[in-house]
């Protein structure tokens, strides 16, 4: 039977299941509360330059060729892609850095230049990884979330001690140089979870990484927002703008549309794509299925204080995508996980985009995107930000052999007050629920109220995890679940 859905927020999660609930015939409209579609994954534009507000990193790109071929679509159809060689760059000191290139056989020779031997160790490393990925994607991820049988499989059975084990216990099992331990473990901190309380089965993400490669969508990510926008309107999606909404209206615990300012929209049936803790918010406390105290307790992914700086000149000794590991990574991961306090000395991560694409940075000039992965919750002060601006553009500088503060035609910043006011976002995480043992599948918050009828959600903060492909799949999922009411 068609039913009218009011989608809170417009993410990726949000627009991939109107496009699924809207395939399926049914009448889908989208609630924004900012002026551009598209969540967190937004542009700056400024004096010609193009930023990628949000998410910077394309990987998994067949997760994406699945959402389109979904609706009888390619990638194609709507951006173009391009695999980023190298993938990306790590810095460990001055003169002091490793490419990580195109294809295995190029990783595998990096690994080999570093630590004699690790070439082969890689081999069956990515080996094991690359089987995880095909579990992971064909047994797991595009599962509901509503029992822990999902995860029980005759394949899942034989990696039990990949659940029980961590990452950081099975990167230095095999590897001792620090070098290579680090970038075998990077995905994790940036994404999800320190490497010793992440699951080894999440090693899946190595081989997302070397096996399948970086791509970068030509224009920048918003690229995919414009696609799916595209696509939705084409199955006749409306988008509301500038609409935030202020209440989850109820009948008898059930949820039977939504209040935006001093307007009722009814519909059969309510989600939400926004943050879960603030959409929550908007029911009365006792139909809240999650307290403070459950939020409070849950391990979250890393909030971000980012940058985004105009350079009068192209960047030299860079590329596309530059890490920057010249400090203590144990430590600046125990002061998001543990101490949750401002780092002493910061590993980040440079974004240089019109390397790749022109578009991106008037000509001879460079866009410039740095971020710093802290904890959720912290102060946050413009004093703060600039400190830690000069810090990491010092290192920049530094490490990379070459001055740019002179060349700097201006710079924005973007941090924890910027995710709560902007998005709504508990504590302002940037990335969700981070991705422990006790926070996999059936433990997360769950696509489906448990108190209140007729209200579902999407996103980072449920199943299956942080992402842009894992938001894709959530969207699938959820609108998977409304189509059996």
């Amino acid at each position: 039977m068609k039913k009218r859905i009011s989608i809170i927020g417009s993410g990726f999660s949000s627009l991939s299941a109107a496009c699924y609930l809207a395939k399926l015939g049914h009448q889908v409209e989208i609630f924004e509360k900012n002026s551009t579609p598209g969540g967190r994954a937004r542009q700056l534009k400024k004096d010609g330059f193009v930023f990628d507000i949000g998410p910077s990193w394309y990987w998994m790109p067949d997760v994406f060729e699945k959402f389109f071929g979904d609706f009888g679509k390619k990638v194609s159809d709507y951006y173009e892609l391009e695999r980023l060689n190298p993938g990306y760059q790590v810095y460990f000191g001055r003169n002091d850095s490793m490419l990580i290139g195109d294809s295995l056989e190029k990783i595998y020779a990096a690994f080999e230049a570093e630590e004699k031997g690790s070439a082969n160790k890689l081999k069956k490393f990515i080996g094991k990884a690359a089987d995880n990925y095909k579990i992971a994607i064909d047994e797991l991820v595009y599962r509901p979330g509503l029992s822990p049988l999902e995860l029980v499989t005759p394949d899942t059975l034989k990696k039990l001690n990949y659940f029980f084990s961590n990452i950081k216990r099975q990167v230095t099992r095999e590897f001792k140089n620090p070098k290579l331990v680090q970038i075998l473990q990077f995905p994790v901190l940036f994404l999800g979870a320190k490497p010793e309380d992440t699951p080894a089965f999440y090693n899946f993400m190595n081989f997302a990484d070397f096996g399948l490669g970086t791509w970068h969508p030509k224009y920048g990510m918003y690229s995919i927002v414009k696609g799916m926008i595209r696509l939705a309107e084409s199955l006749g999606v409306k988008i509301h703008l500038d609409t935030p909404v202020r209440e989850i209206l109820l009948e008898n615990r059930k949820a039977v549309g939504i209040k935006i300012d001093r307007k009722n929209i009814f519909s059969d049936i309510v989600l939400s794509g926004a943050d879960y803790h603030h959409t929550e918010t908007l029911l009365p406390k006792n139909l809240r299925a999650y307290s403070e105290s459950y939020w409070d307790k849950k391990t979250f992914a890393p909030s971000s204080l980012l940058f985004y700086v105009g350079l009068n000149k192209k960047v030299k000794n860079v590329s596309h995508h530059t890490l920057f590991f010249d400090v203590d990574f144990d430590a600046h991961a125990r002061t998001i996980y543990n101490t949750y306090e401002w780092p002493n000395e910061p590993l980040f991560y440079a974004n240089f985009p019109s390397i790749t694409d022109p578009s991106m940075a008037p000509k001879g000039k460079e866009a410039c995107f740095i971020l710093i992965p802290i904890a959720p919750g912290l102060d946050d002060t413009r004093e703060l930000r600039n400190h830690y601006f000069e810090i990491v553009l010092d290192r920049l500088e530094k490490l990379t052999n070459q001055s740019l503060k002179d060349d700097i035609l201006f710079k924005s910043s973007f941090c924890v007050n910027d995710f709560i006011s902007v998005y709504n976002s508990y504590k302002g995480n940037a990335y969700g629920m981070a991705n422990t043992l006790l926070q996999t599948a059936f433990l997360r918050p769950k696509l489906k109220s448990k108190k209140v009828k007729n209200l579902y959600f999407t996103g980072q903060l449920t199943v299956p995890g942080p992402g842009v492909p894992p938001a894709l799949i959530s969207g699938k999922l959820v609108a998977g679940l409304i189509e059996k009411v």
